[in-house]
């Protein structure tokens, strides 16, 4: 794995893309394009900000393709864990608030969410894939560009800024998921009630 690391590193901005379309698709490998656009972006801080680019674009086309692939073959998955009435819930659950639960892992990676888990249920309950798209973007974009310009700006000392600020980032994910799920609720309370 070493070797395959020092390979993309080599390759620079591309091997930053590359990882982020594996990565996204599904292939296990936590944290590996974050790691490796600090790594690229301390030591060749001119091209810091192609590499956010091209991981922010990897991740999208890695995404999309997952996406498909859960959407494809997720039916007889939806069906079997959604028939009870749990599993109802869940599904109401996620139709209201599940992209909130894909932007918070996408921003800040947080261990107790995984982020695969509901970027599948986004494939599997057929979220449109646009509002998928800009979901994960809007998170992408902020998480890769900050990544980049602390390495840009701090250089080795970056990896000890986020382990030092560890908290402080558990703390803005929590901040965020829960301002979105405050603000879907009130989106809701403001629509008229239709009477059928």
């Amino acid at each position: 794995m070493r070797h395959f690391r020092d390979v993309l590193i080599s390759w620079g901005p591309l091997g930053v893309f590359l990882l982020a379309v594996v990565e996204s698709a599904g292939i296990p490998n936590p944290g590996g394009t974050d790691a490796l656009l600090l790594i690229l972006a301390i030591a060749r801080p001119d091209e810091a900000m192609l590499c956010a680019l091209l991981a922010t674009v990897g991740s999208l086309i890695g995404s999309a393709f997952f996406y498909e692939i859960t959407r494809k073959g997720g039916g007889a998955f939806l069906s079997k864990y959604t028939s009870s009435e749990t599993g109802h819930k869940f599904r109401l659950w996620y139709e209201r608030y599940g992209l909130i639960t894909v932007f918070i892992p996408a921003l800040v990676p947080v261990p107790i969410l995984p982020f695969k888990v509901f970027a599948a249920c986004a494939g599997v309950m057929k979220v449109p894939r646009i509002r998928f798209q800009a979901v994960l973007m809007a998170a992408r974009v902020p998480r890769y560009f900050a990544l980049a310009y602390l390495g840009q700006r701090l250089g080795e000392n970056s990896t000890a800024w986020l382990r030092s600020h560890l908290w402080h980032l558990a703390g803005l994910a929590a901040g965020v998921g829960l301002a979105l799920y405050l603000l879907v609720r009130w989106v809701d309370s403001r629509r008229p009630v239709t009477m059928e």
